[in-house]
């Protein structure tokens, strides 16, 4: 079983940008898809953005769409969410996936890290 560790949260303005890493052991990360998603307080998860494995494909969500990237280095064992222009309601947790296949669904995937608080002020 992979385990994965996110990090890069923190306190950033709105317009800002941040840079969230997740770092995976156990496994060889070329094993996953891989997926971001996050939480807001008092709401439930939702999907952020996803990879497959090589890379080649990606999906967003339409909330962060132009704003987020996401990215894979297979070497690494790492996996990137580059957030720019982030607004007030993209704070909360934010947490990174493993699984089987690219899936906007939580429930499709595996493995989960902790996860790393973002929050961005007004």
């Amino acid at each position: 079983q992979v385990q994965l560790v996110e990090s890069g949260g923190g306190l950033v303005q709105a317009g800002g940008s941040l840079r969230l890493s997740c770092a995976a052991s156990g496994r060889t990360l070329d094993s996953y898809a891989m997926g971001w998603f996050r939480q807001a307080p008092g709401k439930e998860r939702e999907f952020v953005a996803a990879i497959s494995r090589s890379g080649s494909s990606t999906a967003y969500a339409d909330s962060v769409k132009g704003r987020f990237t996401i990215a894979r280095d297979n070497a690494k064992n790492t996996v990137y969410l580059q957030m720019n222009s982030l607004k007030p309601e993209d704070t909360g947790g934010f947490y990174c996936a493993a699984g089987a296949m690219t899936s906007r669904y939580a429930h499709s995937y595996d493995a989960w890290g902790p996860g790393t608080q973002v929050i961005v002020s007004s």
